[in-house]
């Protein structure tokens, strides 16, 4: 029989999931724990994707987490929805493989806006990867560059699509920045030992993943994170077996992990935290009706553009956006409060943001409206 939860219980359980709640699960300890723990983790935005990980790992600092990508605990890449995710470097082949599928079938219609022809795209794909081949590590514009000189059209958007598409079909990858300047390398050098499993397993394993992070939630939530048809996120669900559970939450279906379940539902709990725009916490859901007020959506994803505001979540709400302006000597964050918030909490606020200064290693100044 499924059981019957509150919508408070699967909000309280959702935030442990997503690594924002200590006490139900037992957190990662490195930068490769956390990313595989999650399986993917937004990373369009560079700066989000750092603190997204700097937040799950406390006294974390930005040098610190920058040097565990230069290790190679995990790679950005376009694993699925044509979209910068980190992921495991080990898993980033046969997430490319079994969830880029559709992102390469939708490649075409892109293609026809840019002028640019199937036999062209792969042509650049054999320039990149011969150009790097031996260890070569290539800022985007020495990428454009090597097109050019090969006679191949990098200008402008064509550049990113071209540099998207030898990604996403498992050539090159993201490397860490070098200052200011992303930079590329051949997929295979970058990741000599990849982990291949046959279907099912990499669908059993990439299900595993998304409920454990981020359950409970829905299959709807998964097939819209994934990219993956319905069919094939039921497959991956069905995969899982007994690693996955069903629960109800105020009547709609969830999936979850036993262990979760069983430990109960926590506690409400008054907590503050202060996320980037492009975080798990709102990116990895279709429904976000637990987290934010419908009336709220529109400042968080101003335009309904895709780029989501950095938020500050009070008792696994959202209560405010946030803009950061680095300077030279410190970094000032303009707030934007979706609620009503009093001085003391206020307060509290601005407390909540110390763990986010020690990360970019600046002093804060807090504006308010």
């Amino acid at each position: 029989m499924t059981v019957e939860f509150s919508t408070r219980d699967a909000l309280g359980w959702r935030m442990a999931s997503l690594l924002l709640r200590p006490g139900q699960v037992s957190p990662p300890r490195d930068v490769a724990g956390v990313v595989e723990w999650f399986g993917a983790m937004q990373a369009q935005d560079v700066a989000s994707g750092l603190w997204s990980l700097g937040v799950r790992l406390p006294g974390s600092t930005v040098a610190d987490v920058q040097e565990a990508l230069e290790r190679r605990e995990a790679l950005r890449t376009w694993p699925m929805r044509g979209t910068v995710h980190l992921v495991p470097s080990r898993d980033a082949h046969w997430m490319l493989s079994v969830l880029g599928e559709r992102a390469l079938v939708g490649a075409a219609r892109r293609r026809e806006v840019l002028g640019l022809s199937e036999q062209t795209a792969d042509r650049a794909v054999e320039v990149l990867g011969a150009a790097l081949a031996g260890g070569g590590r290539f800022t985007r514009e020495e990428c454009r560059h090597a097109l050019t000189e090969a006679g191949v059209d990098g200008a402008g958007q064509m550049l990113y699509h071209l540099l998207w598409y030898a990604s996403q079909r498992g050539v090159l990858c993201i490397a860490p920045h070098v200052g200011n300047e992303q930079t590329f390398v051949l997929l295979d050098e970058w990741v000599p030992d990849p982990h291949r499993p046959e279907r099912d397993e990499a669908l059993a394993t990439i299900a595993l993943r998304y409920f454990r992070s981020h359950g409970p939630t829905t299959l709807q939530d998964f097939a819209g994170w994934t990219g993956l048809t319905a069919a094939d996120a039921r497959r991956g669900i069905a995969a899982a077996g007994d690693a996955l559970t069903t629960v109800r939450v105020d009547g709609v279906e969830m999936i979850m992990t036993p262990e979760l379940r069983d430990a109960g539902p926590p506690p409400p709990v008054d907590d503050l935290w202060t996320l980037p725009g492009f975080d798990e916490y709102l990116l990895g859901f279709k429904d976000r009706s637990l987290m934010v007020d419908r009336e709220h959506l529109s400042a968080i994803i101003p335009g309904g553009n895709g780029v989501f505001q950095s938020t500050v979540v009070r008792s696994g709400r959202v209560v405010a956006t946030w803009k950061r302006t680095t300077g030279r000597k410190q970094t000032v964050v303009r707030m934007t409060p979706l609620v009503t918030l009093d001085a003391a909490e206020r307060v509290r606020v601005e407390e909540a943001f110390g763990p986010y200064g020690h990360f970019v290693g600046q002093p804060l100044r807090i504006d308010w409206p």
